[in-house]
């Protein structure tokens, strides 16, 4: 077998999977700890396989990919380090980068509805620099790596990891086609999640940005306390967060209340959806 390959150019499996644990994986996506949806995958998908992990980044341009979310079943706690090292140093040697830039033109045609996934395999040995092989697949004993990969708005590969360790050997016939059963399930829900996570995230960004522009003489400090209360943050957590008393906290508060024209967080929330703000 090629080392990638597409999805769809091979005869499709079929696994029973209980609902139940598709819907518990669908009710996390982009609410639950951005780790939760690697952890759930590697639930869901080792229970019909043994797994060791499962990692999710996020490759755009030229710029080195995030980590979207990791998930271990108790091999190391170093996972987290693993990761960095990955993103910061050695991610262009993995070859399924290589992968991503041979099957970009293909992945924008296919666009979104029905995108073109892409399976990539890579063992240790594969691996020629001796630093990249001994952090990511001799540390962890990680018997093979086999990447879940596809373009999200033309632009971003989302690439999902699922790690065998060496006690479970590299993948066989068998484990891949049970991979390749879960695919279109794994692209469709690391989508989701990461727009949801994306979502959340910038949020604050925009609603702050917006407001900017119609109230120009907020100052730096109005703005983190309009972020604290965009997050839901009360008037204690508030303090905590800025380093001030509780009624220092509630003097900004209420200074920021006055500069915007509202009366209290009811009114507040009525100026964030306002369209005109």
């Amino acid at each position: 077998m090629s080392d990638h390959w597409v999805l769809g150019t091979r005869p499709a499996s079929s696994i029973a999977v209980p609902l139940s644990q598709v819907v518990a994986l669908l009710t996390r996506l982009g609410l639950a700890d951005r780790h939760a949806v690697a952890e759930d995958l590697l639930r869901l998908v080792g229970a019909q396989l043994p797994l060791a992990q499962c990692t999710i980044f996020a490759f755009e341009g030229q710029r080195r990919p995030r980590t979207v979310a990791m998930g271990d079943r108790s091999r190391t706690q170093a996972l987290p380090d693993i990761s960095e090292a990955y993103v910061s140093r050695f991610y262009r040697l993995d070859g399924s980068v290589a992968v991503m830039r041979q099957e970009f033109p293909a992945a924008q045609q296919a666009g979104m509805a029905e995108p073109r996934i892409v399976l990539h395999r890579q063992r240790g040995e594969d691996i020629a620099h001796p630093e990249y092989r001994r952090i990511c697949y001799e540390l962890p004993q990680v018997a093979e790596r086999l990447a879940v990969m596809a373009l999200y708005e033309g632009r971003r590969w989302l690439s999902v990891n699922l790690y065998r360790g060496t006690e479970h050997g590299p993948f066989d016939d068998a484990a891949i086609a049970v991979v390749e059963a879960f695919a279109p399930l794994i692209v469709h829900a690391v989508r989701l999640h990461h727009t949801g996570q994306a979502l959340s995230q910038e949020l604050p960004d925009l609603v702050l940005a917006r407001l900017a522009r119609r109230f120009p003489a907020l100052t730096q400090r109005d703005h983190d306390v309009l972020r604290a209360l965009i997050e839901g943050l009360g008037t204690e957590s508030l303090a905590e967060r800025l380093g001030l008393t509780l009624a220092s906290a509630q003097t900004y508060q209420k200074r920021l209340y006055r500069k915007l024209g509202v009366a209290g967080q009811r009114e507040l929330l009525a100026l964030l959806l306002d369209g005109g703000a």
